[in-house]
């Protein structure tokens, strides 16, 4: 599927990216071939795949929660340039 040169503008503003002459014909070539290869892969048939939530079949690749103690307010203030109790105080940026 070959991009044309007002697609990628258009795509290029709505990313507010200002792309030169030669940007230009570069993306459309490149996005191009993406599309082509998404294109690819949209005819294959995997009405028999089962769909999973992660690309391999690991069961977890995360570690276990495990409760241990944490640092105590005073330690994890030590270095804060300001705090108030036991929390970092931060400018308000918001009125």
């Amino acid at each position: 599927m070959a991009l044309t040169l007002e697609q990628v503008r258009h795509v290029a503003t709505l990313a507010r990216l200002s792309l030169t002459p030669q940007e230009e014909e570069r993306y459309a070539t490149q996005l191009s071939a993406v599309l082509d290869a998404v294109a690819e892969l949209e005819a294959l048939d995997v009405s028999q795949v089962e769909p999973t939530s992660h690309a391999t079949l690991a069961s977890s690749l995360l570690r276990e929660d495990v409760l241990r103690p944490s640092l105590p307010p005073e330690a994890g203030l030590a270095n804060a340039p300001a705090k108030v109790g036991t929390a970092f105080a931060v400018p308000k940026i918001l009125e």
